[in-house]
């Protein structure tokens, strides 16, 4: 049995009888008309999709003394998302285990976080490498924030592996990616935005987009997005909101956003604080009416990599529970997620 959860999933905040609860977080067996569940003739690959409101929501519990010892790896932890990842892991009472994988250039290096050593092997021997840690610790789990294109070769060599896994990184084939987890037995999280907050305002505005399509028809949309400058394309938070003013009636295309790397314009022009220009994601969204009389603003300011590394690791804990669960219950039903990181 694999199970995928991608997000971000566009479930209903609330539900009549939940109005209160601003994010889905869990999963439970009644299934709304929002929430359409795909289970493969080949195997039993379920994925959560979405289309209107759901009527059942159960939030989670990520109590970290439940989940004390979780062992996991952090592939890509030289870098910064992944060093943060490890951080909050362990404030949270997560273990990482001493290996983790890397690039070429990573061979040999060593990682300390919190008082732990972690060796990074590069290219070479990999999957016998994922094979001994899996045996080593059967109940492990991969989160990925390596580099976009190790996405595809990564993910595949997990579900050869068979080991479950978070992934973090943003782009390579992103179709592949989903078919590659639907044809294993490999139980996943795919996300290209870790932060739960930002996730919700993302299935709020899939939402609007799929009850209210057109509804911006002819409305002019400026976008501009600041990142540090070592990101060089256009943020995948930023297509999906797109995506969803297109459907709203707006015409847009990507080469069309304003992205700003200069560290003297963010400072000066976006309101970055400086001491964030290394680590932040700022965007906003205009929408202008046809006469000019009539404007509407979305934004959201992130200093910092922390709502990423925390979402990830409530992504771990959640993906480690499903895996217990439809483990425990897959002779009997199968749980239907309703997940937002």
């Amino acid at each position: 049995m694999a199970l995928m959860v991608k997000l971000p999933i566009n479930a209903a905040l609330a539900t009549q009888q939940h109005k209160s609860m601003p994010i889905p977080w869990s999963c439970g067996r009644s299934i709304g008309r929002n929430i359409s569940i795909n289970v493969s003739k080949r195997r039993n690959f379920l994925v959560a999709t979405a289309s209107t409101p759901a009527q059942s929501v159960e939030l989670a519990n990520t109590n970290t003394s439940q989940n004390v010892g979780l062992p996991i790896m952090v592939n890509g932890c030289t870098g910064k998302m992944g060093r943060a990842v490890l951080e909050a892991a362990i404030s949270a009472g997560l273990h990482p285990v001493p290996v983790a994988l890397g690039g070429p250039e990573d061979n040999g290096k060593i990682v300390d976080v919190g008082g732990k050593e972690i060796e990074i092997h590069g290219m070479s021997q990999r999957e016998d490498i994922l094979f001994s840690v899996l045996n080593e610790y059967p109940n492990l789990i991969v989160v990925d924030y390596t580099v976009p294109a190790a996405v595809n070769e990564n993910a595949a060599l997990y579900c050869k592996v068979g080991v479950p896994f978070v992934m973090g990184t943003t782009g390579g084939d992103r179709e592949l990616l989903d078919k590659t987890v639907a044809d294993s037995n490999v139980y996943a999280v795919i996300s290209p935005q870790m932060g739960k907050q930002v996730v919700a305002f993302l299935a709020a505005m899939e939402i609007m987009a799929e009850q209210f399509p057109g509804a911006f028809s002819g409305y002019h949309l400026q976008v501009m997005e600041s990142h540090q400058a070592s990101k060089l394309d256009v943020s995948g938070t930023a297509k999906a909101v797109i995506s969803c003013f297109q459907k709203l009636g707006v015409s847009f295309e990507l080469d069309q956003v304003q992205l700003i790397r200069d560290p003297k314009l963010q400072i000066e022009m976006v309101g970055v604080p400086e001491e964030h220009i290394y680590g932040h994601a700022f965007h906003m969204y205009h929408l202008t009416s046809p006469d000019g009389t009539v404007s509407f603003e979305f934004q959201h300011n992130v200093c910092g990599r922390s709502i990423y590394a925390e979402g990830t690791v409530d992504a771990l804990l959640f993906l480690a529970k499903k895996v217990v669960k439809v483990s425990d219950s897959c002779m009997t039903h199968f749980w239907h997620p309703i997940y937002f990181v």
